[in-house]
C-alpha cells in the first residue's frame, strides 16, 4: 500500500492522552510519587526526556512511550514502579498539559500532490504531513514554516499546513532564517514600534541636561569589536595618588524607551539581541540601537555613569551612580588597543598618542581587579569562541578560534566591577531589583565530576560538603597546559548550573560574587534596561512616591522569568547557527585530514575537536581495527585485542567522512596512518 493510501485510509483522531485515570487513581498515584509533570525534550531517534525541575534528574521516555508529545510540550508522566538502581528514572507520557510546539520549520518534500515537512529541529523526530489543500503550491526543497493542525497518534504522523515560505534551501540566508523561525525569534518590528522609534529625537535635547552631571570634559573612549554598531558602554580612567578614578558610562536607553510603551513591550518580548552567523536580530529598532542610544564618537549622549574610586588593592572605597551627559573622544577597537599595549611604537600608537597613557593605566588597573577576583575564587573558563567567515552568498569559507586579548580583558574587568558595585548598593538598600544569579552546583554532579577527575589522575580535594568556587578554580589551575585541559574545563563547566535572572540577590557562584547584576548593556539586554529605570526613579526620588516601589515588585518576577527564557532561546539559536555553518564549512573538506584532540568519550564513539573549534564524531562502528568497550568511570574506550585506549585530551588525526549542515553534524574516521 502506498504512503498516500496509508494516510488517506480512514482517519482516526484518537484522544491525545495515551491513558486516562479516574480521579481517585490520580490521587493514589500522586501519593505513591508515581506521577510527575515537566517539559518534554525530544530526540532525533524518537525517545525523549522530561525536565521536572532544576534539582531533579530528568525522566527518560522510551520511543514507544512518548504518546504524541513533541519537543517543549508540557506533559504529565506516569513513572515506572520499579526503577533500576543507578539508572535514570523512566516513565510514560500519559497526558499533554500544554503544547509547546505549535509550528515547525523545515524542508518541504513533495510527493505528488501532497508532501511532508522534514523538521530542521533535530529534537522533533516526526515529519509533518501536508495535504494538497494545505501545501499552497510550495515546491520541493523549499524551506517552510508549517502550523500543526493535528498532532496525530502513535501510528499516524502529525498534520499541518504551510503558513510561510522561506525560499529555496540553497538561497543565501535561508538556512539562518530557518533557525530564526524555528526558535520563534521575532525578526521584524511591528509598524507601531517603528513609528514610535521614528519619533525619538536623533540628538540630545537641551531639556535632557536637567539634573544630570556634565561629564563631557572627561577623556572617554569606547572599546569594542571592529564591526560593532551598538556601542552601549564607554570608559574613563585617571589616577591621583593611590586612587584610581574609574568611570563606566552606560547608554541611558531608559530615557528614550518608556516603561509600558510599544517599544518597551517589544523589547521585553525579545528579551535580548541575538547574534547569529550572518546577522544580528536587535532587541531595539536600529534608529535607537545604532543612533541616539549608541555612544558614538564626538557627539553628546545621555548615560548612567558608575564612578568608582579604587585603591591599589582593587577595593572600591567609594562610588557614585549618576545620570550624566558624556561625549566619547575616540571609538577604539579591541585590536587597536591590543596593538598599543603589546606592539610597542607603531602607527596606531602614534595616531592615538594622547590616549596611550590612559590605556596603560587601564591595563594596570585591569590586572589588579583580575587578581582580586582570582584571590576570592572567581572561576575563569577560558574557551576560544568561534569566528565563522562567510562569503557574499552566505557560505562558510573559514572557521577559526576568536581569541581574547588584553583589550577584551580590560573591558570585561571594568564591566564586572560596575555590575557588582551597582548590585551591592541596590541589594543593601533593599530596593526592588533584577539580579544576575548563579546558584551553587548540584552536589551529586560535583561528586561525579570529582570521581572522573580522580580517574583521570588529577589530584582533587574538597574540604566541605559543598564545593567552593576557589576549589574549582584550583582544579582548573592544576590542569593548565595538560593535553586534556580544555576537555576537563568543559566537563567542569557542564557541572555548573545555568545563570539566570532573579529578584533575589543570592550571589554569583562562578564569579564568587556576593552581589551581581547586569547593568552595562541596556541596548541588547532587557534586564539592564529595566534596572536603569529603577536607578533613575531612585535618583530622582520617585521610588518612594507614585507607588513606584509596589509597581516594580509586581512586574519584576515576570521580567526576570521572561528575560531568562529569552536568553536561553537566543543561546540555543546562536549555538545551532554556529553548528550549521561549521558543518557546512567541513562539507567542503570531505576526505581531508586534520589534527584534533578527543573532547568526549561515550559508549557510541569519540568526539574530536579540531584546532579551528569544529567538533565531530568518530562513531564506534568506524573503529574497525578492534572491538571497543566503554569504561564509564575513566571515560575511555578500550580495544579488547589491541589493548588500544582512547581517552580525553588525547591528540588524534582524523579524516572528514561526512558533514551535514541540516543535521548540524560532522563525522570523522581515524586517519589511516594513525590506525597503523
Amino acid at each position: 500500500m502506498s504512503r498516500k493510501k496509508i494516510w488517506e485510509k480512514k482517519k482516526r483522531f484518537p484522544k491525545e492522552n495515551r491513558a486516562s485515570f479516574k480521579k481517585k487513581n490520580i490521587k493514589s498515584l500522586k501519593k505513591q510519587g508515581l506521577l510527575a509533570e515537566g517539559v518534554f525534550i525530544g530526540n532525533a531517534r524518537g525517545f525523549g526526556f522530561v525536565e521536572t525541575g532544576e534539582d531533579e534528574e530528568d525522566i527518560f521516555i522510551p520511543a514507544d512511550a512518548v504518546n504524541t508529545a513533541l519537543h517543549q510540550d508540557r506533559v504529565q508522566v506516569l513513572l515506572k514502579k520499579e526503577q533500576k538502581p543507578g539508572k535514570r528514572r523512566e516513565g510514560t507520557v500519559i497526558k499533554i498539559l500544554e503544547r509547546g510546539t505549535t509550528e515547525v520549520v523545515g524542508t518541504f518534500q513533495r510527493e505528488g500532490d501532497y508532501g511532508f515537512v522534514l523538521c530542521d529541529n533535530q529534537k522533533i523526530s516526526r515529519d509533518v504531513y501536508i495535504s494538497p489543500k494545505n501545501s499552497h503550491g510550495i515546491r520541493d526543497g523549499e524551506k517552510v514554516v508549517a502550523q500543526i493542525l493535528d498532532y496525530g497518534s502513535e501510528k499516524r504522523k502529525p498534520e499541518g499546513k504551510i503558513t510561510e515560505s522561506l525560499g529555496n534551501i540553497h538561497a543565501p540566508g535561508a538556512d539562518i532564517l530557518a533557525v530564526v523561525k524555528s526558535y520563534g525569534i521575532p525578526s521584524e518590528f511591528p509598524v507601531r514600534v517603528m513609528n514610535q522609534a521614528m519619533r525619538v529625537p536623533d540628538h540630545v535635547l537641551e531639556a535632557d541636561w536637567d539634573g544630570r552631571d556634565d561629564l563631557t570634559g572627561l577623556m572617554t573612549v569606547t572599546i569594542d569589536g571592529e564591526d560593532a554598531k551598538d556601542l552601549d558602554d564607554a570608559v574613563s580612567l585617571t589616577k591621583e595618588g593611590n586612587l584610581y578614578h574609574l568611570g563606566v558610562h552606560i547608554a541611558d536607553v531608559s530615557n528614550y524607551v518608556q516603561g509600558g510603551s510599544a517599544i518597551d513591550r517589544e523589547a521585553l518580548k525579545r528579551g535580548t539581541s541575538v547574534y547569529l552567523a550572518d546577522r544580528v536580530i536587535p532587541m531595539l529598532p536600529e534608529r535607537l540601537s545604532n543612533g541616539i542610544c549608541s555612544l558614538n564618537q564626538g557627539v553628546e549622549r545621555l548615560a548612567l555613569s558608575c564612578l568608582m574610586d579604587i585603591d591599589e588593592n582593587g577595593t572600591v572605597v567609594s562610588h557614585k551612580i549618576t545620570e550624566s551627559v558624556i561625549r566619547v573622544d575616540r571609538r577604539m577597537s579591541y585590536e587597536q588597543v591590543r596593538c598599543i599595549l603589546e606592539d610597542g611604537e607603531t602607527e596606531t600608537s602614534r595616531e592615538y598618542q594622547e590616549f596611550v597613557p590612559m590605556f596603560f593605566l587601564m591595563k594596570e588597573l585591569s590586572g589588579i581587579l583580575r587578581g582580586c577576583r582570582h584571590n576570592r575564587g572567581s572561576i575563569d573558563f577560558d574557551f576560544p569562541e568561534s569566528k565563522i567567515i562567510l562569503n557574499g552568498a552566505g557560505r562558510a569559507i573559514d572557521v577559526k578560534p576568536y581569541e581574547t586579548s588584553v583589550a577584551t580583558e580590560i573591558i570585561e574587568d571594568f564591566m564586572l566591577l560596575a555590575n557588582e558595585t551597582v548590585a551591592r548598593e541596590y541589594c543593601k538598600g533593599e530596593y526592588p531589583f533584577v539580579y544576575r544569579t548563579h546558584e551553587n552546583p548540584d552536589p551529586d554532579k560535583v561528586e561525579e565530576l570529582l570521581m572522573l577527575l580522580h580517574n583521570q589522575g588529577i589530584d582533587v580535594r574538597k574540604s566541605g560538603q559543598e564545593i567552593t568556587p576557589k576549589e574549582i578554580q584550583e582544579i582548573l589551575e592544576s590542569i593548565q597546559d595538560l593535553p586534556n585541559e580544555t576537555m576537563i574545563s568543559r566537563l567542569t563547566l557542564r557541572t555548573m548550573k545555568q545563570a539566570k535572572y532573579t529578584t533575589e540577590c543570592s550571589g554569583h557562584f562562578g564569579l564568587a560574587a556576593r552581589y551581581y547584576c547586569h547593568f552595562t548593556s541596556p541596548i541588547r539586554r532587557y534586564p539592564d534596561l529595566q534596572i536603569h529605570r529603577i536607578i533613575r526613579d531612585n535618583l530622582r526620588g520617585r521610588l518612594t512616591r507614585e507607588g513606584k516601589t509596589e509597581h516594580y515588585r509586581e512586574i519584576l518576577e515576570e521580567v526576570a522569568r521572561q528575560s531568562s527564557v529569552c536568553e536561553r532561546r537566543a543561546q540555543e539559536a546562536e549555538r545551532e547557527s554556529d553548528k550549521m555553518k561549521k558543518a557546512e564549512y567541513m562539507s567542503y573538506h570531505l576526505g581531508e585530514e586534520f589534527d584534533g584532540i578527543i573532547s568526549g568519550v561515550t559508549g557510541y564513539g569519540l568526539y574530536v575537536e579540531l584546532g579551528n573549534t569544529v567538533e565531530g564524531l568518530v562513531h564506534i562502528t568506524a573503529l574497525k581495527d578492534d572491538y571497543y568497550t566503554f569504561d564509564q568511570e575513566t571515560h575511555e574506550l578500550r580495544g579488547e585485542l589491541t589493548k588500544k585506549v582512547y581517552h580525553l585530551g588525547q591528540k588524534i588525526r582524523v579524516r572528514v567522512a561526512d558533514a551535514d549542515a541540516v543535521k548540524r553534524s560532522v563525522d570523522f574516521t581515524i586517519a589511516e596512518e594513525q590506525e597503523e
